[in-house]
């Protein structure tokens, strides 16, 4: 029954989609269609009222035709132990090869997060130098402020003290006159 089943698919893909069409819409050419398959037989059937119908009967294979449609598979090689050993020599190649560019995208890996683990120190000592640096002026800066103040201080008390002196004089000045 598989066997027939696989027969209808294979006749059926042989026949043409077109030429099936044309036998619905042209019945007076469907006569000569008919008869072209030589291990299967085509009934129309008028019995429907809403289109076409066929009856597609198979014949019982022939001889020839099984032949055909058998296909075999190709003869197997004697695999000799030189082969065997080639193909082994062969995997065993590959595994080095993968196993070598694992090793080396590895070191690569790793020579680039110690790049990265370098420039990150180096990147913060200059931080740190500049920062160091920056500290450094600032804190010259506030010297230098403050002993301008204290300068400023000095200064305007020793101002005050003359203006004082200046006024104590004139006082003096003043009382002696008066007396």
């Amino acid at each position: 029954m598989a066997k027939i089943a696989t027969a209808y698919k294979e006749k059926m893909k042989e026949i043409s989609v077109l030429s099936l069409i044309c036998s619905c819409l042209y019945p007076e050419s469907r006569k000569n269609i008919m008869g072209d398959f030589e291990d299967m037989d085509i009934k129309p059937i008028n019995k429907r009222a809403s289109g076409q119908a066929f009856e597609v009967i198979l014949k019982p294979p022939s001889p020839v035709s099984d032949v055909a449609h058998c296909v075999t598979s190709p003869p197997k090689r004697d695999i000799s132990l030189e082969d065997i050993q080639k193909k082994l020599e062969a995997a065993e190649d590959r595994r080095r090869s993968q196993e070598a560019q694992v090793l080396r995208a590895l070191a690569e890996k790793r020579e680039h997060e110690r790049d990265v683990l370098l420039k990150a120190m180096e990147e913060n000592s200059t931080f740190s130098r500049m920062a160091e640096e920056k500290l450094q002026v600032k804190m010259e800066q506030s010297e230098e402020n403050r002993q301008a103040y204290l300068t400023a201080m000095v200064y305007r008390l020793q101002e005050r003290e003359r203006h004082a002196q200046e006024v104590r004089k004139n006082k003096e000045l003043r009382e002696e006159l008066t007396a």
